[in-house]
């Protein structure tokens, strides 16, 4: 059977540029632009976004614009570090019922990012 090796989102956006200045303050690198796109990787996630001028903003989409779900070693570490940039936060840090301490984060276009960590596997 495949597995999986590495996530890649793909990210409708309005500003390119804006775009990956975000990402690049979560940590993330430009590792390529092609003609009307940006591609940005940290660790072992990429995301790919094209500019698509015509395309409803994320903002508008309400819990549609939640994309994905990032799973870290450190959430607590990467809150902190992520909140002294001054990054926006749309859900703070806490402890889930579900065994994950998480936390959200909001891309000046709107989309919705989860970052966790298991700190109680399910049973």
């Amino acid at each position: 059977m495949a597995h999986i090796l590495q996530n890649h989102y793909v990210l409708a956006v309005h500003d390119l540029e804006v775009s990956a200045g975000f990402f690049q303050s979560l940590g993330f690198a430009i590792v390529a632009e092609p003609p009307g796109w940006v591609f940005v990787q940290k660790d072992n996630c990429m995301v790919m976004m094209g500019l698509c001028s015509d395309a409803l903003p994320a903002r508008e989409l309400g819990d549609h614009s939640y994309f994905g779900y990032l799973r870290v070693d450190d959430a607590a570490g990467y809150f902190a570090e992520l909140t002294g940039k001054g990054v926006k936060i749309s859900s703070t840090l806490a402890d889930k019922p579900w065994g994950m301490r998480e936390f959200g984060v909001m891309t000046p276009e709107g989309h919705r990012l989860m970052i966790g960590q298991i700190i109680d596997e399910p049973k």
